[in-house]
């Protein structure tokens, strides 16, 4: 017998070892070749060559976003916003996720009863070996019942860290779920900022625009007197008749913006229509705050996206090490004790006592094409995580270029179109000066208030741009999540 064991351990060992030699010996080519990502940023950005390493970006929102009706509006939505409260239920199913590959590699234990009742057939091998017992040690009750009660278990011993790895996989793409919320969070912070100088904007082009029909209404009273004294015509009267009521006219689109830049805020602070509190401060005179762009570098460590990225990538990377070892052998114990017998009273006995233990080694010899397939999928995963690292590298390098250039453009531009609203403010008065005086046509005293009017939009807009372009350059840097 004990020869019989031995022949018989000596196959499994053998048969063991042929199953890790061929296995070895037909492990499909990785797809990557350890490509390796490249995390090379340049000295400096673009048309700003300071070596400063003062990041505007650490700053936290609350010290960035003076404005208390402003902060007060981001406080808000940090804790109603939809899209926020999802990506907040995303990391608890990473963080199950964890829990769950975490139990892979423990081992597995179940109790277990059960209770049942068999009539043999006479004419069965089993019922003759009944018969043949009942004849010699006495009769078997029939049917038979059958009851049982015991701990069973179960144990993948993790020889090749498949299991391991893939709960360190887990644990990355919590991370990078983590800075996927972060990343949102800075966009929801843009988003909101960005609303609120819109609407300031609004209000700003309501006023001018009031301020510019009060004007016009009282050329149009200049007019409508020089017609008395028959210097101008009928026509003269009209067109001015009509560029006011076209201004009263955009009064109205500019509330309709309003109202629905108002909602737009309101959409992302998580609540229904509701006027939006805003700052009386006057929209002109507000100054971008002073940004520091830092070191290229630093965008790798204050980015959210690109810490996705990062943690995505090695993800990938552990996933193609966890599909590589599913050709290998793996090593399974299984053991169970309790108690089976006939009948209830037996149950609880020494000598109802059962007990048993096994391990087996398993190893794909035949028709592996659906691991080819997963590992074919797992390197290509990765090679694809590599160039969407490389691409969030470079997007956040170029976001940030081009918001330094942005911001010193636009202050250029701003300066030089104040001048030119200062030089038609003055024009207003001298032509319709002029006009009184019979030294100027009508029309020129028309189109002087209308540049002027569009040059005043046109201040607001690129003061508009200017607050824009200060809350870009910060979410760019990585700022808003922190």
């Amino acid at each position: 017998m004990r020869i019989n064991i031995l022949k018989y351990a000596a196959i499994g060992l053998g048969l063991a070892c042929f199953a890790m030699t061929y296995t070895s010996c037909t492990l499909p080519q990785s797809l990557t070749v350890h490509t390796k990502e490249s995390k090379k940023t340049p000295a400096n950005y673009t048309y700003y060559t300071s070596q400063d390493s003062v990041n505007t970006g650490k700053i936290n929102w609350k010290e960035f976003f003076t404005d208390p009706n402003l902060a007060a509006l981001i406080d808000t939505a940090l804790g109603r916003n939809q899209e926020l409260n999802i990506m907040r239920q995303e990391i608890t199913i990473r963080q199950n996720e964890i829990r769950a590959r975490k139990g892979e590699y423990l081992p597995f234990v179940g109790f277990g009863a059960d209770a049942g009742i068999e009539k043999t057939a006479k004419y069965t091998p089993m019922g003759a070996v009944e018969e043949q017992l009942s004849t010699e040690k006495g009769s078997f009750s029939d049917p038979l019942g059958m009851y049982g009660i015991g701990l069973n278990a179960s144990w993948e011993l993790d020889v090749w860290r498949k299991l391991r790895n893939a709960k360190k996989s887990a644990v990355y793409r919590y991370l990078g779920s983590v800075e996927g919320r972060n990343f949102a969070v800075t966009n929801l912070v843009r988003e909101i900022a960005n609303s609120y100088y819109e609407l300031l904007a609004l209000d700003a082009q309501l006023q001018i625009l009031v301020q510019n029909i009060e004007i016009q209404t009282n050329a149009l009273e200049i007019v409508r007197m020089e017609k008395i004294a028959a210097r101008v015509t009928e026509l003269a009267v009209r067109k001015f008749e009509a560029e006011v009521l076209k201004n009263r006219s955009r009064i109205y689109y500019i509330r309709q913006s309003i109202i629905e830049t108002e909602n737009r805020i309101n959409f992302l602070v998580g609540r229904y229509p509701q006027p939006i509190p805003r700052t009386t401060e006057t929209f002109l005179k507000m100054q971008p705050d002073s940004i520091h762009a830092g070191l290229p570098s630093q965008l790798l460590l204050n980015r959210p996206d690109i810490r996705q990225a990062e943690n995505n990538l090695a993800a990938s990377k552990i996933d193609v090490t966890v599909a590589r070892a599913q050709f290998y052998p793996s090593l399974r114990i299984t053991a169970g004790v309790g108690y089976q017998a006939f009948k209830a009273q037996y149950l609880i006995n020494p000598n109802s006592l059962l007990y048993g233990i096994a391990g087996d080694l398993m190893a794909p010899l035949v028709n592996r094409n659906a691991l080819k397939a997963q590992y074919y999928s797992a390197s290509a995963t990765q090679i694809q995580n590599v160039y969407d690292y490389e691409r969030t590298l470079l997007n956040a390098y170029i976001e940030v270029a081009n918001q330094v250039s942005n911001i010193s453009n636009l202050k250029q531009s701003f300066e030089l179109k104040e001048r030119q609203v200062q030089a038609l403010t003055q024009s207003i008065t001298i032509s319709t000066g002029l006009f009184r005086n019979a030294r100027a046509d009508y029309m020129e005293v028309l189109m002087t208030q209308r540049d002027a009017l569009e040059a005043r939009f046109e201040l607001v807009d690129t003061k508009l741009q200017q607050m824009n372009a200060m809350v870009n350059i910060y979410q760019a840097l990585g700022g808003g999540w922190n």
